[in-house]
Formats: structure tokens, sequence, C-alpha cells
């Protein structure tokens, strides 16, 4: 750092099975070399042995010992009302973390099981939590507050939170040096298994549509997004079920796996060409929800100069962006086919050129976010 190049890139997959998978990417100038095996990992410890491992070995290293390492970034999903920036862990730190884990039970206990043990192997690096939900603490009270009594604020912390902000943070910074000011209104679209739009003014979230979870918003690869919460009420009192069998139901069942029987979008477009029409309801339903939150938060923000693709479907999804442009001219938001539909590398414009609203695909970078974000509050 501050370079923006990494000399090594890897991942560990699958954690707790017999058939885990590492991979692991070096880059020594213009040549990439690439491991990729699968070992037995049964807990995030060993996994991150096995990657020290790799970091220091004599020919895939990167490393001599773990000395070297200044700091660990951990993205952490869920930071509550705690937390609010980029924040290095102390031991003060990690007992407020604790307090999240009602929050993100599903995440948090394991991002504070990651810290501990990083902490045991690069004993040297500061160790430093970014939060998912930093970028949106910026909303104001109106948008993250719910229509409860206000005791269930105060007393249990219950309001909308928002998550990808990491994402969400870099997409619209890349916007703006594009753009070439900061006073800006930008929608960004994250669009992958898990989706979020955030409406975000002059720089910072004034609303997003996840909210004290990550269910709530848009279609989403399993997840229902925004529903009656009414269908709750229906399935336990009606059907019988039991909440884990709801909770179930609308995290793992339903979204775009529950109306096609896909999760991945390239099933569903396969589906699509050979004439499925429920694939094409799910995807006429993803982009609309979509563009309603569009005309909404262009609402919050009095006016839009740029709304911003990323992540998986949204950098690569021809079809996606296409449904959610058109008949948008109101908005002044004008699509160009030929450029939606060419493949290029790296920030783009896919809008008419005389469109009031530029249309961006921006390709998503967490990591470099965390990276950046390390880097910066170390100096």
């Amino acid at each position: 750092m501050p370079s923006t190049v990494p000399i090594c890139v890897g991942l560990v997959e699958r954690i707790g099975l017999d058939d885990a998978i590492i991979k692991h990417k070096i880059y020594n100038g213009s040549e990439e070399e690439t491991l990729k095996f699968t070992l037995d990992i049964p807990d995030q410890e060993t996994g991150l042995n096995e990657v020290n491992k790799l970091l220091t070995h004599t020919h895939f290293g990167v490393i001599k010992n773990t000395d070297e390492i200044a700091a660990v970034g951990h993205r952490v999903v869920h930071g509550g009302e705690f937390f609010s920036t980029t924040t290095i862990i102390t031991p003060e730190v990690k007992e407020e973390l604790k307090k999240t884990f009602q929050l993100a039970p599903l995440h948090n206990p394991s991002s504070y099981k990651g810290i501990e043990v990083a902490e045991k192997i690069f004993a040297n690096a500061t160790q430093v939590a970014v939060f998912d939900t930093a970028f949106h603490q910026t909303m104001p009270a109106e948008a993250y507050r719910f229509a409860l009594p206000t005791s269930y604020y105060k007393d249990y912390n219950i309001r909308s939170y928002g998550f990808h902000g990491t994402s969400h943070k870099y997409v619209s910074e890349q916007a703006n040096t594009y753009l070439g000011k900061t006073d800006t209104n930008i929608i960004s679209i994250h669009l992958g298994n898990g989706c979020s739009i955030t409406a975000i003014k002059n720089g910072q979230s004034i609303d997003t549509s996840m909210g004290f979870g990550p269910l709530s918003g848009l279609i989403m690869g399993t997840r229902t997004g925004d529903i009656d919460p009414t269908v709750i009420f229906y399935l336990v009192n009606t059907l019988g079920y039991d909440i884990e069998q709801v909770s179930n139901l609308m995290n793992k069942r339903s979204g775009m796996q529950g109306l096609t029987g896909y999760s991945d979008m390239r099933d569903i477009t396969k589906a699509i060409n050979e004439g499925d029409a429920e694939a094409k309801l799910a995807y006429d339903m993803y982009a609309y929800r979509i563009k309603k939150y569009i005309g909404s938060y262009a609402a919050a923000l009095n006016g839009i100069d740029a709304i911003i693709f990323t992540a998986g479907v949204g950098e690569n999804d021809v079809m996606v962006r296409q449904l959610v442009c058109e008949n948008m001219e109101y908005l002044g938001i004008t699509i160009n086919t030929e450029e939606n539909s060419t493949r290029k590398p790296g920030l783009r414009e896919i809008n008419k050129p005389d469109a009031k609203v530029k249309v961006l695909i921006i390709p998503t970078n967490e990591e470099l976010e965390i990276a950046n974000q390390c880097f910066a509050l170390l100096q």
C-alpha cells in the first residue's frame, strides 16, 4: 500500500467439511501462478494456518514471516449502533462486538472468531474491523427508524442498519471520481446473490433497502426481499409453520430460487431463452422491484446524477440492466442498448450520450476498500 495492485489473492471455502477448497494466486509481474487443492479444514483457525503456510511458502509465498504484515482487515457484517467507522480492534472493542451477536447471529460470531485466530497468527499486526453497516450510519432518523413503540428502538436497538456498505461506499466514490465532483446524487445498486440499493447524497448514505437484517428490500437469489408481514402471521397461525420454518422459507427457499427453481441468473436466463414463462415473470418482478426503489430514492434525493450497477449480477447481466432502465425517460434515464450488450473491463457508461442521468457499470472491490480503509486508519 498505497498501491492498489495485489501481490496475492486467495480464498478458503467450505470450512467445516473434509473437502474444503483453498485457492491461492500470486502475481509476479505480468505472470500469474495459481494453486487450488482440497483439504480437511474443520475450523477457521486451521484454515488461516493453511493460508499462513501459503503466504510464507518458499515458492508460492509472498512474505518471509508474519511480522511483515502491518494490518489485518476484518469484514464485520453488523456494527449495530456501536460502530460507525472503521475501528482498530482492542479488548474494549471486542467486548462491544460481542453485544452485536444478537443482531447478526449467523455472521458476527464467526467474524469474532476470525479476529481471535488472526490475533494469534499475525500477532504483531494491527487488527482492524471494517463494518458493512458503517457506511449507512449517516442515514437520518426518518429513514432508519421503524414505526414501532420508541422503547423497542431505545431498549433493543431495533432499527434499519443496512448492509453491503463497503461495496456501496467503494463504487460511489469511484463514480464521484469519474463525474469529477462530490456534490452528487447517486443510486448504487448492488446485485449479487444478496441485493441492495442505496441512495447516496454528497458521498453519504441517506437510505438503503436492507434493514434490521439482510432480508428486506430487493428480490434476491434465495431471499424474499420486501414482503407483507401479514404473510408471516398467516404461515404461522393458519398453515402451522414455526418461526424457524418461516425463516428458512424466506431466507433460503424464496427469491429467484423460489420463483424459478434457480438462484443463479445464468440458469434463469437460459430458462427464459427456452420459453419458460415463470422464469420470465421472475425476471420482470426482479427488475420491477429495483425500478420502484429507484423512483422512491429519486424523490428522497431530489434528483439523480448517476445510477450504478455493481456486483456479480449488476456487472454482468445485460437483461437485468435493460429491464431496469427501460421506460424511465421521465427520470432522465435512457440506456444505450449496444453499450449495455458489449462486455468491457472496468468502469463504463451505458446511457445514451444525451441522457440526463449517467448509467454506470462499476466493478466492486470490497477487498481493496477494506485495505484502503485499514491503510488510511494507520497513517
